[in-house]
Order: C-alpha cells, then structure tokens, then sequence
C-alpha cells in the first residue's frame, strides 16, 4: 500500500487473468502444469547436489551448470505457484508490491540466465579451442568473476525495469492479460507515458541479446573452426558431446525469449506473447536439468555413486 502511495497510483492491486478463462481447461492445466513444477523442482535440486557432493564435478563446467540450475529452480519460485492459484481461484489477486517484486525477480533471473549461458559458451571455447591453457584461463577466480558480472547484470537490468514501473500511473482496469506481472502487460495498464518504460525495455533487450547472442555465436565459429581441424573423429565426437547439451539450451531459451519480446509489441500480440512465455518460464527450466544429465556420463557416474553411498547407509548393520 506504502509503494502504491509513493507512485500516486489509484491501483494497489492487480488481477492476474491467468493463462486461460475457459473452466473446462483449469484442471488439465493445473495438473499440467503442477507436473511440471515438481519435475523442475526436483530435477534442479537434484542436479545442484550432485555437483555439491561429487569432488570430479568440481571442475568450470560443472559450477556454470550448478548456477544454471540454481538460477532455474529459483526462477520456477517467482510466478509457477501464483500461476497454478489462478487455475483454482474466481479472481486471482496480486498486491501492488508483490507485483512490482514478481517483476524485479523475473528480470533479475532471466538476464542472470542469459550471461551464465554466454559464460559456458566461453568456457566450451576455451576447453576446445585452447585446452593447454584451460586450468590458468578458467581459474576460479575467473569463474566467480564472471558468475557475479552476471548476477550484477541481472540486478542493475531489473531494478532498472522496477524502478521505471513504479515511477508510472496505474489509474484505470487493474487487470492484466497474463499470468505473472510483465513488463509489457503492465505498460498496457498505465494512465501515464510509457516512454520511457519501452525505451528502457527496448534498450536492455537488445544489448542482452546481442551482447550474450555475439559472444555465444563467436564462441561457437571458433569451436567449429577448431574442430574441422581436428584430425581425429574421436576429438570431433568429444567437441560435439560437449557442446551439443549447450547448444540445445541456448536454442530452446533464445529461441523461445526471442519470439516474446523481440518483436513491436501492441495489445493485439500480449496474448500471444503470454502463451510463447509459457515455454521458457516453464518448458526450459524443467527440461535443462534433463539436458544436461540424460547424454552426461559425468552426472550418470555421479548419481550412481551418490545412490550408492545412500543404498549403503541405509543397509543394516548385521552384529555377529
């Protein structure tokens, strides 16, 4: 009530429409959709402590993937559970704050994810490309740096976003065409100038994705570069084993975000943004942990020793 006093704003809450207002669909759609909340919660969490607790994953690759799946099962947090409310609830409310804290978080996790993404990108460069080099180039204080260059990132692109939002006028309806507070169904809302708003949206937009799209694109020109030199087909199989989970995930999420937002935006095309939304704010965080564990022999040899130590534990003890 606080925030929406300070922003002269008649609205102090808002009524999220959901994903569809056809009842026949709510309960499909919630057990679908809770499935696969639960596959993503599980499948992160299992993946961060497999890295956690096997000493060989301690390597760069491991801790970019770790950070991915933190990131994801994090990000799953800020809207699934509202999203799954508005499959059970008449009206589906959501406070002014906690609107203007959905979309900090949102923010602040997807473009974290988009240079944890350019991050690996680079490591698989430098493993490939110059492998003698590997250990000094992707030291962990290297790692640690770029991991918090993108959390930093993530933070200043959000606050800039929640910073402008709370800055404008909500006077009119309160309810937004979407199941999560975004930035452009909210620009919709307004009673002020949203000019600024979409300029800013527009500008941090494109320098994500062609800042991260041109360092991963690089990255992978010199690594394809490489591996046509290669005079051995086991290399060839190696470079492309290690690099091709990435780029199924760099794929789906880019491919995905870019038929959201990188196109002109009008009411007209919020619904279709909504449903294009669904596949990388809920399809890619579940399927990354997949990905990244179903072809890795490295996590396959590590969930097998973990259920191992586990069986053994739990094995009684049999006095003489």
């Amino acid at each position: 009530m606080g925030m929406a006093v300070e922003n002269d704003s008649f609205v102090t809450e808002f009524i999220l429409m959901g994903l569809t207002d056809r009842r026949e669909l709510q309960l499909p759609l919630f057990c679908l959709f809770l499935m696969n909340y639960v596959v993503t919660v599980v499948g992160n969490l299992i993946l961060i402590h497999l890295i956690c607790l096997n000493s060989h994953l301690h390597i760069p690759m491991y801790f970019f993937i770790f950070n991915l799946s933190f990131i994801d099962l994090c990000y799953s947090f800020v809207f699934t559970p509202k999203m799954l409310l508005s499959f059970n609830s008449e009206k589906n409310i959501i406070s002014f704050a906690g609107c203007m804290a959905q979309l900090f978080f949102f923010g602040f996790f997807v473009i974290s994810e988009c240079y944890v993404l350019t991050a690996m990108a680079y490591d698989r460069y430098v493993a490939i490309c110059r492998p003698l080099l590997y250990t000094i180039t992707m030291s962990p204080q290297v790692c640690s740096l770029l991991m918090s260059a993108s959390y930093v990132m993530g933070f200043a692109g959000a606050m800039a976003h929640t910073g402008c939002m709370i800055r404008l006028t909500f006077c009119g309806s309160n309810t937004i065409n979407h199941y999560m507070c975004d930035v452009f169904p909210l620009l919709q809302l307004s009673c002020s100038s949203t000019y600024a708003n979409e300029l800013l949206a527009s500008i941090i937009v494109d320098t994500v994705v062609i800042l991260s799209s041109l360092i991963i694109c690089m990255s992978y020109a010199l690594i394809l570069f490489s591996i046509f030199h290669m005079s051995s087909p086991t290399g060839w199989s190696k470079a492309f084993s290690t690099c091709g989970s990435h780029l199924v995930t760099v794929g789906l999420f880019y491919g995905s975000g870019l038929l959201t937002y990188v196109k002109p935006s009008s009411a007209g095309s919020l619904g279709q943004e909504k449903y294009f939304s669904v596949f990388y704010t809920n399809v890619v965080p579940m399927l990354n942990p997949l990905i990244y564990s179903l072809r890795n022999k490295d996590i396959k040899h590590a969930l097998k020793n973990t259920l191992k130590r586990i069986t053994n534990r739990a094995e009684p003890v049999v006095l003489p």
